[in-house]
């Protein structure tokens, strides 16, 4: 059993480290996932990393929630194209990427409705807290499960080739695989030198943080943002009451944000 002094330490710990913030409801998932740690209070480094990699959420598939992807297609992609026709580059971030599923989405939709971007300099960057999950998004091996998740058959028959017997059952191809550039980092810590981004995808992670969190990480986004950039959220997040420089784009369901241009502009 997991003792209420136990359940504090565990959620400060996490808080700390990542921001999300554990309820008390979230007892039961400590005591769950926490069974077989011991000392944990004693003992730094790996251990306390195991504990925070242990509590994060890593629910993710392949063009989760489908609008987000349409919206991608239909209007985010083709109105950066023609912005950028002259430099001919592209920066795109997943945030909180997991296992790999949301940039590979991403990856697979330039590379089969956007052939006219061919040549472009074009970089998804994709990032997480936790090693464990992007060693998993590195080696791009998925089971069959996984990919009859969101995945359309035509796209796992052209952009996967069937591993039977190894890790897992099915690995994207290289010319997939390679588009994305994975880095271990923490939302709330220091950042890397980053480009200007012209769409970030931060779906699903504001729902674990405080209002202060929220703002917080919401004002580095737009800093890093472009001025015609997109900042995409999940389905029940928003930056209403969090940070008025955004705008909805009105893409129903989307969770599409832009800047907000200057009132009489």
């Amino acid at each position: 059993m997991v003792s209420d002094s136990d359940f504090r330490f565990i959620r400060d710990l996490v808080r700390q480290r990542t921001g999300i913030v554990l309820g008390s409801d979230k007892h039961y998932l400590v005591e769950t996932r926490l069974a077989s740690l011991q000392d944990l209070r004693r003992r730094e480094g790996p251990l306390q990393r195991q504990v925070v990699e242990l509590m994060v959420t890593n629910e993710t598939y392949f063009f989760r929630d489908v609008v987000p992807f349409e919206a991608l297609h239909q209007v985010v992609i083709p109105s950066l194209a023609d912005a950028r026709r002259r430099t001919r580059t592209l920066n795109l971030w997943s945030a909180a990427c997991s296992t790999g599923q949301e940039p590979y989405s991403i990856a697979m939709l330039l590379c089969e409705e956007f052939q006219r971007l061919s040549g472009w300099d074009i970089r998804i960057v994709a990032s997480d807290i936790s090693r464990q999950v992007l060693r998993r998004a590195q080696q791009a091996r998925y089971t069959s499960y996984e990919v009859g998740r969101g995945l359309q058959p035509h796209l796992l028959a052209k952009y996967f080739r069937s591993e039977k017997g190894a890790m897992g059952d099915w690995t994207l191809r290289d010319e997939v695989r390679t588009m994305v550039a994975f880095h271990e980092l923490n939302l709330l810590g220091d950042w890397p030198e980053l480009p200007t981004m012209d769409v970030i995808f931060l779906r699903n992670m504001l729902i674990y943080l405080d209002a202060s969190e929220k703002r917080r990480l919401l004002g580095r986004m737009r800093r890093l943002l472009a001025p015609d950039g997109f900042l995409f959220l999940g389905g029940a997040e928003t930056t209403l009451g969090l940070d008025d420089h955004f705008e909805r784009v009105l893409i129903e369901r989307a969770g599409c944000y832009r800047l907000a241009r200057p009132k009489g502009a």
